[in-house]
């Protein structure tokens, strides 16, 4: 039998005996030995002295910190406190996901992770969640009171009352290999507690909406809230152009929804590319809600990912404009630059569309100093001027070959509304520059309010549609219950012959639009109303008694509240918010409704982008200080993007060149 014979034994004169093994190692091996154990040292001693965590503290508790901080960027649904220094006694509130109805929950007070944050730095004085302190910056709400950061200061636009912003921790972020700070709103100057729940309600709601498109929809353009998942046949389609992340951006850093905020940020920077859509975009809806949203962020921070990202959004838009007038077509593929009309429009564009661009595109081209923006809405803003007005009317169609009116529909609801409001607030952002405008619509108003303002029965004012020069519906859009807002703000920034007619339209008109959500089981307003017979401010047809979320007349109020301080206004968006949260309310966001004349209304299953982009903005600014977003440096597009007047906001953000074209950089402005 032969085997393997084990290695402690050796042959001696063909006898195995046991070996005699070595009781010392060779000077080779310990030479191995101790460097190895010196590497092990000197790296140990590095970790010690000179990784950030060891380097900066001396407690153990900032290690710990940073930690939870990893935990808590997880995801909304993953919030817990942060750890207690030594020897603190105390319990903090777990903040999380606010589930409407829970037990033993009442969102209304529920504070976010910021204010909890600020809390602790202020009264627990933890050393373990100190955060670095910067200058501060003007203020985004006036420039009239802080003075400039010093030169080498970082500038960081900051919300609300200054005095209060130098306490606020500072969220850091890296821009473009830049250290940029995006600092928490201030707290609102109001000592009312009932304005600030009200305020904080609205916010809670933001949140609500936002956490539950995160967790069903993230990156797609809306979400099915009672579904819960994205909502694919929207205006934008099934691609992921994340339009409610967009949309609703400026909206979370005016809450102070820093977190969120920056979510959103990473999300655009990372994801948004339009250019690889393949479908067709409203050029119109592109840009007041894409175009609009990335500049009024960039104008609110200063991050240029937001000027950059506009530029880009606005120059795949380019295609549509290459018409014989300049006036673009309806619809465009960002794929393949293809475009056309909408097939129920024929061969017109509508009014509304065309005549919506100009605020985004001349600002898009102040501050990336390219020209080729601002060239084609001048070019429409010369064709509208110099066509015939039939009885000083706009109609609602216009062919973009032949420059000629289509059907001579006229209407300060859809189809029309904006362009009038556009008219108004170029002049308002140019800081009265645009005297061209401001004449169109002064113009244009008189001959509206001619022909097409109405008195019901009963004493209600509304504005009727126009056909061929008679009245054509007796009915009027919830789109048009903006027009309250706008009337007031012509009556109060120019003082002319129509200016006392304005603010006595406004007041009548915004009346008329809480009469229609007043007269319904919902407290809340149909699609549009009719007047005739027995029947005022309701609607008659089944596709106009759903309620689509829409914020028309909540920015009336908002903007009546701002100038009149009438209480009513208040109170009105304060029974709009609980109507809201009655109504619309659901577990995954928030739906609009089928019929607002059933108490117990079925849902429609939508959550729009513009109820985080309008409807919650404007229901917060009501209830907020006049300095947050003063009316007197801020302009709000039609999709609530605010925009910095030119020349009285120090956050207009001009460039320093004018590029006549994409290859001419010689002008100088």
């Amino acid at each position: 039998m032969t085997g393997i014979l084990p290695s402690y034994q050796r042959f001696v004169n063909g006898v195995p005996v046991p070996s005699i093994s070595r009781r010392s190692f060779r000077l080779r091996e310990k030479y191995l030995i101790i460097s190895v154990l010196l590497t092990f040292a000197i790296v140990w001693l590095g970790a010690l002295f000179y990784l950030p965590e060891f380097k900066s503290s001396t407690s153990v508790n900032d290690s710990v910190y940073n930690v939870y901080k990893r935990i808590q960027k997880a995801g909304p649904e993953l919030l817990m406190p942060p750890p207690l220094a030594q020897n603190e006694v105390g319990d903090f509130p777990v903040v999380g996901i606010v589930r409407h109805g829970e037990e033993g929950d009442d969102p209304h007070v529920v504070e976010d992770r910021n204010r909890l944050l600020a809390k602790i730095d202020e009264e627990m004085g933890m050393k373990v969640l100190e955060r670095p302190q910067f200058d501060v910056a003007p203020s985004i709400s006036s420039s009239k009171g802080p003075s400039k950061p010093p030169v080498n200061a970082i500038e960081e636009p900051v919300l609300g009352n200054n005095a209060a912003n130098k306490d606020i921790p500072v969220s850091d972020l890296k821009v473009d290999g830049s250290l940029k700070q995006y600092v928490v709103p201030a707290i609102d100057p109001s000592t009312d507690p009932d304005i600030i729940q009200k305020r904080d309600t609205v916010k809670e709601m933001m949140r609500h909406a936002w956490n539950n498109y995160k967790l069903y929809a993230w990156g797609k353009n809306e979400l099915k809230p009672m579904s819960k998942r994205a909502h694919l046949t929207s205006v934008f389609g099934g691609g992921d152009l994340g339009a409610t992340i967009v949309d609703g951006m400026d909206t979370l850093y005016i809450m102070g929804l820093i977190d969120e905020f920056r979510e959103g940020r990473d999300w655009i920077a990372e994801h948004f590319h339009i250019n690889e859509i393949d479908s067709d975009l409203s050029v119109f809806e592109t840009t007041i809600r894409f175009v609009g949203g990335l500049l009024s962020c960039y104008a609110l921070t200063g991050d240029s990912l937001f000027r950059d990202k506009a530029a880009e959004v606005a120059d795949a838009l380019l295609p549509a404009f290459d018409t014989p007038t300049g006036l673009p077509y309806a619809l465009i593929n960002p794929s393949n630059k293809a475009n056309r009309q909408y097939h129920w429009a024929g061969a017109n564009s509508i009014l509304s569309e065309v005549g919506t661009l100009h605020m985004e595109f001349t600002y898009l081209s102040d501050v990336t100093g390219n020209d080729v923006y601002r060239q084609k809405v001048d070019r429409i803003r010369q064709v509208l001027y110099n066509i015939q007005k039939p009885d000083g009317l706009y109609p609602n169609y216009i062919n973009p070959r032949t420059g000629q009116w289509g059907q001579r529909h006229t209407s300060l609801g859809a189809l029309g509304d904006s362009f009038y409001e556009y008219l108004l607030k170029a002049w308002l952002v140019s800081n009265n520059e645009d005297e061209v405008a401001r004449v169109m619509f002064d113009e244009a108003m008189q001959a509206a309010l001619d022909k097409m303002l109405r008195i019901s029965p009963s004493g209600l004012a509304y504005l009727a549609e126009v056909k061929y020069g008679r009245i054509f519906e007796e009915k009027m859009d919830h789109l048009s219950c903006f027009a309250g807002g706008m009337f007031a703000l012509a009556s109060t920034t120019l003082q002319n012959s129509l200016s006392e007619r304005y603010m006595d339209v406004a007041r009548k008109l915004t009346h008329t639009c809480h009469e229609s959500y007043d007269r319904s089981e919902t407290k809340l307003g149909p699609e549009a109303f009719r007047f005739s017979g027995a029947v005022e401010a309701r609607a008659m047809k089944s596709n106009e008694k759903m309620y689509l979320l829409r914020p028309e007349t909540f920015e009336s109020y908002f903007i009546m509240w701002r100038l009149t301080k009438d209480q009513k206004y208040r109170d009105w968006g304060w029974e709009a918010v609980q109507a809201l949260e009655k109504h619309c309310r659901v577990e995954g966001g928030y739906t609009g409704l089928v019929n607002v004349y059933h108490s117990a209304p079925q849902g429609d299953d939508v959550q729009q982008s513009f109820f985080l982009a309008e409807t919650l903005k404007y229901l917060y600014l009501l209830f907020s200080d006049d300095s947050l977003l003063h009316l007197d440096e801020w302009v709000f597009n039609t999709e609530a993007h605010p925009f910095p007047i030119k020349g009285k906001n120090p956050l207009y953000r001009s460039a320093n060149k004018l590029i006549a074209n994409s290859g001419n950089e010689d002008n100088q402005v």
